[in-house]
Order: structure tokens, then sequence, then C-alpha cells
């Protein structure tokens, strides 16, 4: 059991992290994330983690009204790695 809820079977496979999005504080348990919006939620493996919070950190952090601030960068980075290895969680999560 993680944060309160039974953990599913995740898989182990976690895909390496480009060195343009590094470098990332990466755990050691997988995790489970909520879409602050919708309130679905879904298990991430702890290099998804990561992504997951830097692109969301990065869209915190990125001048809204500059779409050359180098953080939105990050944000397209991050979510093209996510939608490449983890296409339902992106779908749940980013989408």
């Amino acid at each position: 059991m993680i944060n309160g809820e039974e953990a599913p079977k995740v898989s182990d496979h976690q895909p390496a992290i480009p060195k343009k999005l590094l470098p990332l504080d990466i755990g050691v348990d997988p995790e489970l994330i909520k879409n602050p919006y919708s309130g679905e939620k879904v298990w991430l493996q702890p290099n998804a983690v990561a992504v997951y919070d830097l692109i969301k950190g990065a869209e915190i952090t990125a001048d809204p009204n500059n779409g050359d601030h180098p953080n939105w960068q990050l944000v397209r980075d991050g979510l093209d790695w996510f939608r490449e290895h983890y296409a339902k969680e992106y779908m749940v999560l980013l989408d």
C-alpha cells in the first residue's frame, strides 16, 4: 500500500530520460499521481514521476507572455517523452 491506496502491478520498465531533461531527482517507488482538474489517478514509475514534476514545475515558472522562455522548451520536451513512453498516463494527466 502506498499513499493509502493499494498499488497495482506497475511495470518495472523505466525508459531512459534524455539528457536535455536532466538533472532530475528520481525516487525509488512508484507513486499515485492525481490530475488536479479531473481527479483521475494513475500510478507512475519513479522516472515518470520525475518528468511529470519537471513539466508541472516548468509550466509554473515559465513566462506566460514569452513563448521563447526556456522553460517552455522543457515543457515541450517533457510532454514529447511522456507521449512516447507513457501514452495512457499522458492522456490522464497531461492531455
